[in-house]
């Protein structure tokens, strides 16, 4: 697993030993920031700070990090997989652009001023077929981490059903091989 893009294009990602978490793959993270760099942000992408929800490895947060971002937010609930992140962002000398917050995602207290919020980009990747995409995304709403016009970009497995939650435009959505991904906007 590696970066594919910006100014870390090429550097190793590492995981944790187990394969308890399946990080979205290189081709997949390619095709989703070059939607939303050509299709949906535009010349703003890096302007903002980003959420990597269910984080996992970090790599869609330090993907965005890499392309300009100015800071990033991996939120998850398992010690390890934040150690992981923790180990990627120092590995790629973004130590000081990242805050981790071990929560659970569809019990959020408002964001703590670290987080930088509101967020101008969030992307979620949850368990497969656990319904928890929708969940965070309601949380993610309610306890005032995004604002209007922020995007989420939700992964779900490709024969998982999710339906945009109340306050939420589904502006494109693809699929590549066993995920789908929905490009959301919070409005």
């Amino acid at each position: 697993m590696r970066i594919v893009g910006g100014r870390h294009r090429g550097r190793k990602l590492r995981a944790p030993a187990g394969g308890g978490l399946r990080p979205t793959s290189d081709r997949a993270r390619e095709s989703v920031f070059n939607i939303l760099e050509h299709t949906i942000l535009g010349a703003g992408f890096g302007a903002g700070t980003v959420a990597d929800v269910f984080a996992g490895t970090g790599a869609l947060g330090l993907e965005a990090l890499s392309r300009g971002a100015s800071h990033a937010t991996f939120i998850d609930n398992d010690p390890v997989a934040l150690k992981c992140v923790r180990g990627n962002a120092g590995g790629l000398g973004e130590g000081r652009s990242v805050t981790l917050l071990k929560l659970d995602v569809t019990r959020l207290p408002p964001p703590p001023l670290a987080a930088k919020t509101p967020f101008a980009l969030v992307f979620l990747d949850p368990p497969y077929l656990t319904g928890l995409g929708v969940a965070a995304l309601q949380g993610l709403a309610a306890m005032g981490w995004i604002a209007d016009g922020t995007v989420c970009v939700t992964e779900v497995a490709a024969n998982e059903a999710l339906a945009p939650p109340p306050g939420f435009v589904l502006l494109s959505e693809r699929v590549y091989g066993a995920a789908r991904v929905l490009f959301l906007k919070f409005r």
